[in-house]
């Protein structure tokens, strides 16, 4: 591109960035949390949490509610725009109805047996938990049809009193945990609008994921739209995205398309790890080892370390629809990313300075402090959840902060995922994108008539190379950011191909022309006071980037990853207060990031 050009691009995107800011461009970014646990999900009542879904959307509004601990928790930035609490469907309620006198196992016989003493050990706990899981599923009434109508009308009429179109969105939803084994196929089911079932369908109706599907289809045709997000996918042992159906047949054209229909988006990030991808997956890339959880969730101690890794990433998945759409005519994994907090508190803890975690809430209970009986590291067993990261949001680019807004948000992927920073990160795909931006006065406005905005899809290149305008804005409350990525995947000859490139770099580097990376912009962390580089990284990052390798006869997919610099982790936050080292078991520090939802490139047929 000629500089004259290259000058008119930057000139004409950064006033596309004031009007994004200050003019209300087509959509705004809006950022919210799909997946909060209260006290009618067994599991976070079992951890003594008494919080209900009104408790919740109170904290994503900006108020203060209690901690099981006893301390008052609230958001230190500016209040949600919108969330979902999706408590467990398996059991839904069942411990709190117990103790609510309008629900009607109020005073049962049968209570002191199924509330949990609120001293137990984590160790005890777990078997407690198991010893429940197996007494509710001998049949009891304590579980029945009335009991979880009771709970989850609590929970639709809870969503019903705190959505506020235009200002907070609260969206009706809930978790269908399917965990065979230890493998999670956990999915959130997210509802569109005010309209719901009598009560949602668990993994006790039925253990096979399609059939979730097929019940979503027949609510679809009774007017109610609703779509699943699995969340975990690194928790599955390569079950979240196989290449056949989970009864080991192959999938065909019409499975592929029930899943895309009810499944549009994936969560990419929560407090239980990132599954985006995993060095043994993709060892070329520098970042893939990030918030990886080595072991299963289900247990308490570092036992039997997850080792089965393909089919459980988002990346993997995205390359085994490719080679699906190129060999087959169809492909099931064409995601969408969001991401959440999984907390069980009924509020989320996303920034790393202020982490808070279930039941003790301690820096001994989770692994950033040896505590009291020691003086230093030695011997110290880190417990498997100190690898937990503190959470993540979902971004949408939406019309407005309203239900069917951000639901459609997200039915077209135009969805992004971040790992707790409101980073606003924008993708749009086109051939003469590039062409089309520089000489448009508007150049959102332009990328959106002459192009696909992420979540989208091209073809018909023309044998042109499709352009990419690759936009990040910072969160002016968190880090500055260093350098975007565009991650390419690709199959060649049959075989799968990725590959990163960076193509924004801050502080006036470029990329290298041969290996497609940024030089190292100087930031730094001072472990000593977490204090971090201020005359370093940027705030706003946004090119228009043009693949360098394009083959037009070769099917791809195109998402943006955005760093920021350096900055502490939530660990090192803990030990820097209690006065001690960082645990040498886990990282120091961490670089916060965004991911954009993918554009895909189809050859024609």
């Amino acid at each position: 591109m000629k500089m004259k050009t290259l000058l008119a691009v930057i000139a004409l995107l950064a006033s596309a960035s004031l009007a994004d800011e200050g003019e209300a461009p087509e959509r705004s970014a809006f950022f919210g949390d799909l997946h909060i646990h209260t006290t009618y999900s067994f599991d976070a009542f079992m951890g003594t949490v008494r919080t209900t879904p009104d408790h919740a959307y109170r904290y994503a509004k900006g108020a203060a509610i209690p901690h099981p601990d006893g301390s008052m928790i609230r958001l230190t930035g500016a209040p949600l725009d919108f969330l979902a609490v999706t408590d467990h469907a398996e059991y839904l309620g069942v411990h709190a109805a117990l103790l609510d006198p309008d629900s009607v196992t109020y005073g049962h016989p049968e209570t002191s047996r199924v509330l949990p003493d609120e001293t137990l050990s984590l160790v005890e706990y777990y078997a407690y938990q198991a010893d429940m899981r197996r007494f509710l599923a001998s049949g009891t009434d304590i579980t029945g049809k009335p009991v979880i109508s009771w709970a989850w009308r609590k929970i639709v009429e809870s969503a019903e009193r705190h959505n506020d179109p235009g200002r907070f969105t609260a969206l009706i939803g809930y978790e269908y945990s399917l965990s065979p084994g230890v493998r999670h196929l956990h999915r959130n089911v997210i509802f569109r609008g005010a309209e719901a079932p009598e009560w949602p369908f668990s993994s006790l109706d039925s253990a096979n994921p399609a059939d979730l599907w097929a019940w979503l289809d027949g609510l679809r045709a009774r007017g109610i739209e609703a779509m699943a997000i699995p969340h975990n996918t690194n928790q599955s042992d390569g079950l979240a995205f196989p290449e056949t159906t989970w009864q080991g047949e192959p999938i065909d054209a019409a499975f592929a398309a029930a899943r895309m229909r009810n499944e549009p988006v994936v969560e990419l990030t929560q407090k239980k790890g990132t599954s985006e991808t995993h060095p043994a997956l993709s060892p070329n890339d520098e970042w893939a080892d990030f918030q990886i959880v080595q072991y299963y969730l289900n247990k308490a101690e570092n036992k039997d370390p997850i080792t089965v890794f393909k089919g459980g990433y988002l990346r993997d998945a995205l390359l085994t629809g490719l080679e699906m759409e190129e060999r087959e005519g169809f492909n099931p994994y064409r995601l969408g990313v969001v991401a959440a907090s999984d907390s069980h508190v009924s509020a989320g803890s996303y920034e790393e300075d202020r982490m808070f975690t279930n039941r003790a809430n301690t820096p001994q209970s989770r692994g950033s402090a040896y505590g009291p009986d020691r003086d230093s590291w030695d011997g110290f067993w880190t417990p498997r959840h100190a690898t937990h990261g503190t959470g993540g949001l979902a971004g949408v680019w939406a019309e407005e902060n309203t239900r069917a807004s951000i639901y459609d948000a997200m039915r077209r992927r135009e969805s992004f995922a971040t790992s707790g920073p409101r980073i606003r990160v924008r993708l749009f795909g086109g051939f003469g994108l590039a062409q089309a931006v520089a000489h448009a006065e508007d150049g959102i406005a332009a990328a959106y008539r002459h192009g696909v905005p992420m979540g989208g899809e091209l073809s018909g290149s023309g044998g042109r190379a499709p352009s990419f305008l690759v936009i990040a804005l910072r969160d002016p409350a968190s880090g500055w950011l260093q350098r975007a990525h565009v991650i390419k995947g690709w199959i060649e000859e049959g075989e799968r191909r990725e590959r990163v490139f960076d193509v924004a770099c801050s502080d006036g580097l470029t990329p290298d022309p041969d290996t497609h990376r940024c030089g190292d912009n100087g930031a730094r962390v001072n472990l000593a006071d977490c204090s971090v580089s201020r005359d370093r990284g940027a705030t706003e990052l946004r090119t228009v980037w043009t693949d360098p390798a394009f083959d037009p006869a070769q099917h791809a997919f195109y998402y943006v990853r955005v760093l920021e610099n350096p900055s502490c982790r939530w660990s090192t936050w803990d030990a820097l207060r209690l006065g001690i080292p960082p645990n040498p078991d886990l990282a120091a520090t961490i670089q916060e990031r965004a991911w954009s939802s993918s554009i895909w490139y189809a050859p024609d047929r």
